[in-house]
């Protein structure tokens, strides 16, 4: 180090530094306009070096989905959130975690809540929780104000737990941030509903917490959030270009890979496929669009990696007088940041053509 593009071996990750600053200087500032506490997710970069810096700019914690990710990220800071129900032999290796770490657990289960109360009373610590309500996500959560109601007091009950509020996570809000206004108001509502039953049987939530980069920049219009959970926002991606939560130019992490074939008329073949790249499809609030390809080059946004196999993309030229010569290099902004640094070991911080630095990815796998 330093280095140059050039000198790398493709398909990897890089980051843009510049554009990595601007996006958590940005997050940061919006949290503390707005009053909300900010508990990033991890599960985008999976790196304590990025997660360093976003408790420099004043995050109160960190968000985590695997046991994985806890350990490593308890090195950071001792207040982590697992928003992932640990059930079966998980528990063990979560409970495991430093005495000296403040861990909560998102739960939506009296199953769940009795197996974390027991294992946590033989590990001789007490265990946050945060009771996980479904908002319109219909993935994981309660479905009704008496089930939060119930679920609160069983928590409460448990001498080995701290019922410590409830969490949401909107990622069923898609649609661009001008048209989020309906669903906004619907989620409004709903967790107005959840409240007043918590309220009624002396359960205030400590704290109301809310996920999801596309929808972070308008919690603040939810009076009764009081924590935000983004993920994507530190490097962005397709996805969250399209629904208006950043620019373009915020896309900060990219795949560089080589130009290893021009043979067939109207495409490129480069080096990276899915293994590189993930497969993951574009999603709108029309639903995934395979046609909108697997991501698309930085300089040329237009032109999108249409087809993949495992170690082959194919780049679609048809419509574009650009022709690239084998041994060139191009950044491939992903549809999804996040499954992408989960494929790779390392990334590179860049700017311009100089490699500055690297980090490796030291949360990733299980």
């Amino acid at each position: 180090m330093p280095a140059y593009l050039t000198d790398l071996e493709t398909p990897c990750v890089l980051v843009d530094l510049d554009r990595l600053a601007y996006n958590l200087d940005r997050m940061a500032a919006y949290a503390a306009l707005h009053g909300l506490a900010l508990r990033p997710h991890v599960k985008t970069h999976k790196a304590p070096r990025v997660a360093a810096e976003q408790l420099r700019l004043g995050a109160t914690g960190l968000t985590c989905a695997t046991p994985r990710e806890l350990e490593v990220m308890s090195d950071v800071t001792a207040d982590l959130l697992l928003a992932h129900p640990p059930v079966g032999a998980k528990l063990a290796r979560v409970l495991a975690l430093p005495p000296q770490v403040r861990l909560t657990v998102a739960l939506d289960s009296a199953a769940a809540v009795e197996q974390l109360a027991a294992a946590a009373r033989r590990a001789f610590r007490q265990v946050g929780v945060y009771v996980e309500v479904d908002v319109g996500m219909r993935r994981v959560g309660v479905q009704s104000p008496e089930e939060a109601v119930a679920l609160a007091e069983l928590v409460a009950s448990r001498p080995s737990l701290r019922y410590a509020g409830i969490a949401f996570y909107p990622g069923h809000v898609r649609e661009r941030m001008g048209e989020q206004d309906a669903k906004l108001s619907r989620l409004e509502t709903d967790l107005r509903a959840i409240l007043d039953a918590l309220n009624a049987a002396g359960l205030t939530p400590p704290v109301v917490s809310g996920g999801s980069t596309p929808a972070a920049w308008r919690m603040h219009e939810v009076p009764c959030v009081t924590e935000v959970r983004p993920g994507t926002y530190v490097y962005n991606d397709r996805t969250t270009e399209r629904t208006g939560a950043c620019d373009w130019d915020d896309c900060a992490l990219t795949v560089l890979a080589t130009v290893i074939s021009t043979s067939v008329a109207g495409q490129a073949v480069i080096d990276a496929g899915s293994k590189a790249l993930g497969r993951e499809p574009m999603e709108a609030a029309a639903g995934p669009n395979a046609a909108e390809g697997f991501g698309a080059l930085l300089d040329r946004p237009e032109l999108r990696v249409a087809r993949m196999s495992e170690e082959h993309g194919i780049l679609d030229l048809r419509h574009s007088d650009w022709r690239p010569s084998v041994g060139d290099q191009v950044r491939i902004v992903p549809n999804h940041a996040c499954i992408v640094v989960h494929l790779h070991d390392l990334v590179h911080g860049v700017r311009g053509e100089l490699v500055e630095t690297s980090w490796p990815v030291a949360a990733r796998g299980r």
